[in-house]
This record gives C-alpha cells, structure tokens and sequence, in this order.
C-alpha cells in the first residue's frame, strides 16, 4: 500500500512539473533564453529589413545572435528621421563601419525631385556612388503611389517612365530593388481595432487612405508595381512587408508564381501570419520557401540597455513562433507555433537572403 501511494505521489509531481514546464513554455517572451539562443544563432540568421543610425549595443547585440542586417535608408519628408539621405547615410555607414561585417547598406533616391529635367541622371550617379562605398540594394518607398503628385494631382506611380533608366541601371550593377509600395488593406478600410494596423494609421493619418477623395487604390499601386516586374525581367525585387499583400496569401502565391524576379520580406506581418490558420499557413511557406525572407522592420538610433532588450525579444518571440511549437499570443489570443523543419528556417533566415541580396553576409561572417 505504501508503495502504491509513493509511487501515485511521484507520478502526481511528474506531471505537475510537466505542467508547470507546459505553462513556462507557453509564457516565453522577451530575449532569448540561454538553450534558445544557439539554436537561433546556428542559422546564421539575416535581418533583411532594418533601420540602423546609431552602433555602441546594437552592434553588441549583433555579435551575441550572431545576426547580419542589411540597414535600410528612406526618404520621407513627413518624417523629421528620415527627410535627409544624407545624414541618414553617414549615421548608417557609421553604423556598417562599426558592425564589424554583420550590418550592410541599402540605399536609396529622393522620389520627391522627379520631375526635374535631370532626375534619372543625378538619382544613378548618388546610387552608383553608393554601391562604391558598399550599398548592395536600393529602397523605392510607398510615398510612390501614396503621397507625391504631379502638377495635375496625379499620383506618381513605381512604372512611371522616369525611373526605368533607375531600374535599369539597378539591374546592370547586379544590386536589388527593395520595393515598400502601398500598405496593407485595411489603410483603406474603415478604423477597425481588432487590425494589426489600427495602432499604426492612429498615429500615422497622413499614410491612412480611409475617406480620401482621389486617391489610388491598392489594385492600382500593386498593378503598377507589377508592371515595373514585367518590364524588368532582370532586375531582382523584394517586395517589403510581403509585398503588402499579407492579408491574401493566395494572391501573393499568384503574383510568386508569376514573376521569378520577386520575392518577398516578411518584416512587420508576423502578425498577419499568426491570424492564419496554422496548416494553411505552414502549407503556403513550404510551397514557397525558396521566396519568403525574413526581417523586422526594427528600429535604432540610440537608446538605453531596455531599448536593446526590447529589440531582442523582436528577434526571440519571432523565431519561437516559427522554428518552434510552444504557444505564442497574438492579441490576448493564443498562437501554436509552427515549428518548421530546419531546412525551411536555414532558407528563411540565412540562404534567401544571400540569394536575393549578394553580398549581405560578408567572407568570413558566413
């Protein structure tokens, strides 16, 4: 009797400590957790999406998760950060100076200028200047199709005839377009809290589209964008934020298939993935693992250790959604990981990138 009792004492602990394992977790958050992080770190993982101006822990962080970014200019005179290349491009070369190899240059061109008699000219020369100092890609932001106009009110889209000797020029030095055009649906659609986006047109009304008269639809900014893939056959093309077509899988599948020169980022549309049904999901990445590139959109231009930690936990709550099958939370919901097979992570997070961006992991930091 005493044994029988011992031995239903140990299996009631046995499987409260697996509970309590259970519950630890399916709580994980924040940076990485000492048996997490050489998991990360063995993919070699590349953040294809960021915006860099500042070293010091940023690059200590870098050299920890053993992570490569490409650091990305643009040119936005709504924004007080992002008006002037050329600050952002010294503070991001110093940035690429200072990473000891994990950080390279993605710059870009002032859209804003267009029309002037010269542009294409000018926009090729401060672009080649910059592939001389390193710059392994260029930017084209969606203030192409959302913001700028031509003297009649048009707004001036990415096939407009004055950027193909850009495109062209882009194609010929073996670098890669990285095209940020449109936004996601609900830009265009009524406030709606339960959006992933709510947060960001609250706080960004100019980029809302809701309730403007005039301006172009999404299907018009996207067609646009293809048209630019139909003409430039030899111009590689990641289309940021999933080509912003993260709310229509089934689209942008259409769009992969048809166009071999694109592929896609998934920076800042995790969520979108964790609102998917998780077979659904896991089915389309692996249809498509050769084309889908991971980055994050993060930010840094300075700040305290929390800042740091903040951007790492970006980096751990994304690699437990997809390279494990612990329980995330999206939203107050909960979210199965999709535990991918490594070889579909390694594609992901290291091999796409070096194949869509040549020269983004520097000899010796492979």
């Amino acid at each position: 009797m005493k044994r029988f009792v011992l031995l239903v004492v140990m299996a009631v602990a046995v499987v409260s400590m697996g509970a309590q394992g259970a519950a630890k977790r399916a709580a994980m958050s924040g940076p990485f957790s000492n048996e997490e992080l050489p998991r990360f770190r063995a993919l070699g993982p590349i953040d294809t999406h960021a915006h860099v101006f500042a070293a010091g822990p940023f690059v200590q962080m870098l050299e920890k998760l053993n992570l490569h970014i490409l650091d990305i200019l643009v040119v936005d005179r709504m924004s007080p950060t992002h008006r002037d290349l050329d600050t952002q491009r010294k503070e991001a070369l110093n940035v690429v100076h200072a990473s000891h190899g994990y950080a390279v240059l993605c710059t870009s061109f002032d859209p804003y200028s267009w029309n002037d008699p010269d542009y294409a000219e000018k926009a090729i020369r401060g672009l080649n200047d910059d592939f001389a100092k390193g710059a392994i890609a260029v930017k084209l932001w969606k203030n192409v199709g959302m913001e700028i106009k031509d003297a009649n009110g048009r707004y001036l889209m990415a096939d407009n005839t004055v950027f193909e000797p850009i495109y062209k020029d882009i194609a010929a030095q073996g670098r890669t377009l990285v095209a940020h055009l449109a936004d996601p649906d609900s830009g265009w659609q009524a406030p709606n809290p339960a959006s992933p986006d709510y947060e960001y047109y609250r706080d960004h009304p100019s980029a809302y589209m809701y309730g403007k008269k005039g301006v172009p639809s999404k299907v018009e900014i996207l067609k646009a964008r293809d048209h630019v893939l139909e003409m430039n056959p030899k111009l590689r093309v990641v289309g940021a934020h999933l080509g912003s077509m993260e709310s229509n899988l089934g689209e942008l599948g259409n769009r992969l298939d048809k166009y071999p020169n694109f592929a896609v980022d998934i920076a800042a549309r995790m969520p979108y993935f964790e609102m998917e049904p998780r077979e659904k999901l896991i089915a389309f990445i692996t249809k498509y693992q050769d084309r889908l590139i991971y980055g994050t959109d993060s930010e840094y231009s300075g700040g305290a250790e929390e800042r740091i930690r903040d951007l790492e936990s970006v980096y751990a709550n994304d690699w437990r959604f997809l390279a494990t099958s612990d329980t995330v939370e999206y939203k107050g919901k909960p979210v199965k990981g999709l535990d991918l097979p490594d070889a579909v992570l390694r594609k992901i997070y290291h091999a796409n990138a070096v194949k869509w961006f040549p020269g983004i992991v520097n000899a010796g930091h492979s």
